[in-house]
């Protein structure tokens, strides 16, 4: 039997719930923003798990190789011909959430960052995801890409405890009642 794998995720919305802009820029985050425990939440996973999306919005950055951790890729479509030189530790897959988290968990990897909005919805339809901190925003968009999409049943959370910050955001964490891992 595969062991279990912890996938939780550490995102930012706007009030309304958005995760960016209708054309993916997320301009509305703060640029600097205070540590808000992301730190701390980063030091409990083995790898980031993304989207195709996500990932380009990372080729898109332009900056320096922003994860110090493996990251994974889900796409269903051919990798981007080039990568950034600084990459380490880059794999493309594809396959359900369940599969994915199955292969993942028997490379010994006991939790890892689900981190876009279609991914973090089709791992969460799965069942798959276990723990969220979710961090609002100080702005309503009034439309743009939704941190969550429909589901097939009610998700229930538990909620572990909220926090505020000077600069606005507003950081509550759930643990996913009745997640299939």
């Amino acid at each position: 039997m595969t062991p279990a794998l912890d996938c939780a995720v550490f995102i930012a919305t706007s009030v309304d719930g958005f995760i960016a802009r209708e054309n993916g820029s997320v301009d509305f985050l703060p640029e600097a923003p205070e540590e808000h425990g992301y730190e701390a939440f980063i030091r409990t996973v083995d790898a980031h798990v993304i989207g195709r999306e996500t990932f380009q919005w990372v080729l898109d950055y332009g900056g320096p190789w922003l994860f110090s951790k493996p990251v994974v890729v889900l796409t269903s479509g051919a990798p981007p011909a080039a990568v950034p030189a600084d990459a380490r530790d880059l794999e493309f897959m594809a396959g359900d959430p369940r599969d994915v988290a199955a292969r993942l968990a028997q490379r010994g990897w006991k939790s890892v960052y689900v981190d876009g909005g279609v991914t973090i919805q089709r791992f969460l339809e799965a069942g798959l995801i276990t723990r969220m901190t979710i961090t609002r925003v100080p702005v309503v968009l009034g439309r743009g890409r939704p941190l969550f999409g429909p589901t097939s049943r009610d998700i229930p959370l538990l909620h572990l405890g909220t926090r505020s910050y000077p600069s606005g955001l507003v950081t509550s964490e759930y643990r996913v009642a009745g997640a299939l891992v």
